[in-house]
């Protein structure tokens, strides 16, 4: 069944917005209908969307004519982090639908209060998780998910290792940099971990700034370890190590080592649609064969014990599904339309909150902390 397309607003014209945002908005219309952008101080009649993709819309100053807008369904907020709350409160009490990019809030009680919003007003409220849509990621889960019969199979994870390492000496003209990297690396990895294997016992965090380049306060490197109790998931204890560091000197960059009784996966290398999504010429190619697609030099390497206990099988685990953020779109224009069950629950990025504050707690009083059941 066809469905109308959904007229949507961008709040933001950096990095997210003409990035991640807009070009899935263009490169779908038979979902969705760019009718306005939020750009502060145009420096062109047709402002940065028109000279980036060469599309005309409207262009809005402040989030008060964006809300007087009846024709917007959907806000998307695009802006810096300290602005999500406002912007998608104000969006969600004019009545329109909003998807709102990580990290969804800066508090817990901020996002609590959004949700309960939108379940009032009977609106989609969407979490920005695309990594989920990573090649990589989607690698990963497909191993997972193999039987213990298959010879491949890791068996019980025994240590779960994600990274998001760089290195970069200096700063960027960039709010990233003044927001600190839990918040901006950290929403990743914890997502995809909580996604993966649910909620932690307990949690410690060694959070930095160890460049010394920006404020004392914000953080440019993170070592979280989420500590799984036996039976939650694995019959064995279990830990996540989640790592970011801005100074690391390697390429590629590691990116997973997993562990577990039966094998090792580990995993050098990023998912190639960000750095696509920056240098292509037009949308269209998203929908090209060859976008999100990783180089082979890239795929990921599984090293399973033989039967003999000390032999060392090694296999390449390719990552044939490419990267697909456009999923997540054409999920939020099927919650949107047809009442669809959203991948990236609201809960669950509230959740990805909880553990940001829950690490810098941690971090800040040098222990381990529990986490609450829910």
């Amino acid at each position: 069944m066809a469905l109308n397309p959904i007229k949507t607003c961008v709040l933001g014209v950096g990095l997210a917005g003409l990035t991640f945002h807009v070009p899935f908005v263009l490169a779908l219309p038979e979902l969705f209908t760019l009718t306005a952008v939020l750009e502060r101080n145009p420096q062109t009649p047709g402002g940065k969307v028109h000279q980036r993709f060469g599309v005309t819309t409207k262009i809005y100053r402040t989030i008060e004519e964006v809300v007087n807008d009846s024709e917007i369904e959907l806000v998307i907020v695009g802006t810096p982090n300290d602005t999500h709350y406002p912007l998608a409160k104000a969006a969600l009490e004019a009545g329109k639908h909003v998807l709102v990019d990580k990290p969804v809030t800066e508090t817990v009680k901020e996002a609590n209060e959004l949700a309960a919003i939108a379940k009032a007003k009977g609106l989609v409220l969407y979490g920005y998780q695309n990594r989920r849509w990573d090649s990589d990621h989607l690698a990963l889960k497909r191993l997972l998910a193999l039987p213990s019969s298959s010879p491949l199979s890791l068996g019980n994870l025994l240590e779960f290792e994600s990274h998001y390492d760089r290195y970069r000496s200096g700063i960027r003209a960039s709010w990233k940099d003044s927001a600190g990297s839990v918040y901006d690396l950290g929403s990743h990895l914890l997502d995809q971990a909580l996604k993966l294997f649910g909620r932690p016992a307990r949690i410690t965090a060694f959070i930095q700034n160890i460049r010394g380049v920006t404020k004392p306060e914000v953080d440019d490197i993170f070592t979280i370890y989420l500590h799984y109790n036996p039976g939650t998931p694995f019959s064995n204890q279990f830990t996540v190590l989640l790592r970011s560091h801005i100074l690391s000197v390697k390429s590629p960059q590691l990116r997973y080592a997993v562990r577990g009784t039966k094998g090792m996966f580990t995993k050098y290398g990023l998912d190639t649609q960000e750095e696509q999504l920056k240098a292509m010429p037009s949308v269209s190619a998203i929908l090209e064969p060859d976008y999100g697609q990783e180089p082979e030099s890239i795929y990921g390497v599984i090293e399973n014990i033989a039967d003999d206990g000390v032999t060392i099988n090694k296999t390449i685990w390719p990552s044939d599904a490419p990267g697909q953020y456009i999923g997540l779109f054409k999920n939020l224009a099927g919650a949107i339309r047809n009442n669809e069950e959203l991948e990236v629950k609201w809960a669950e990025t509230t959740q990805v909150i909880e553990m940001i504050e829950l690490a810098y707690k941690s971090s800040a009083e040098g222990r381990t902390l529990e986490v609450s059941k829910l």
